[in-house]
């Protein structure tokens, strides 16, 4: 399930994030992968300890917070704090899968079942840079503008293609949720969106009650703490 989240951020905070991040020192980005993803990996990252890494996963996580679209998408239940890359210069990432367990800051684990990646450049300032994830449907090509998010399952094969002009400046990061499987997150989707929609069309009061039941004894059945 592709879910794309127009707007996380404001024009003018995507702005201000960039400017921040043109200005930045970046690392090798294949510092923070395995094996494997080091031999497909061509891009750079702010250091992980980076002062302006944390300042911007604040704003971002803050962003989260007031996104009622992602929140029924994902209902998160622990977010890895957000990463920034940059691809420039025929910068890429291969096919991969993203590792199934991911360490937090604090020394706990965290369960990646989706992916999230914010876009943070306009698509016009730079040429590639297509993020292309796989499904039983076949690939789905993402270019967003800046400021809007794609949410993905974490189990896809995907990649990045070449950036051939200009640079994509981009947040990324992990989401373990509620729910582990992503079609019964998506069916809870379905049922929370058939919900806000009946109740601004002042649906029967009775009928809404028991669809929402319906949702919440079903979030209840599924979730994991």
């Amino acid at each position: 399930m592709l879910i794309h989240i127009p707007g996380l951020l404001t024009p003018d905070q995507a702005v201000s994030m960039r400017r921040r991040l043109e200005a930045a020192d970046w690392a090798d980005g294949r510092e923070t992968v395995g094996t494997q993803g080091a031999q497909v990996k061509r891009n750079q990252q702010l250091a992980e300890h980076s002062p302006l890494r944390q300042e911007l996963a604040t704003e971002v996580l803050q962003a989260l917070g007031r996104s009622p679209l992602f929140h029924a998408a994902a209902l998160p239940h622990r977010i890895l704090p957000p990463r920034f890359n940059r691809y420039a210069g025929g910068g890429t990432y291969g096919n991969h899968v993203d590792g199934a367990v991911m360490r937090l800051d604090d020394g706990t684990q965290l369960r990646s079942d989706i992916a999230c990646t914010l876009f943070l450049d306009e698509p016009d300032r730079y040429d590639g840079g297509e993020l292309i994830v796989g499904d039983t449907y076949g690939e789905h090509e993402v270019k967003l503008p800046a400021g809007d998010m794609i949410v993905y399952p974490a189990s896809s094969i995907h990649r990045v293609a070449p950036v051939t002009r200009g640079a994509r400046l981009a947040a990324f990061f992990w989401v373990q949720s509620l729910i582990r499987d992503d079609q019964r997150r998506r069916t809870l989707l379905e049922l929370d969106t058939a919900i806000q929609t009946l109740t601004h069309e002042q649906a029967d009061r009775g009928a809404l009650v028991q669809l929402t039941a319906v949702y919440h004894n079903l979030l209840r059945a599924w979730s994991e703490t």
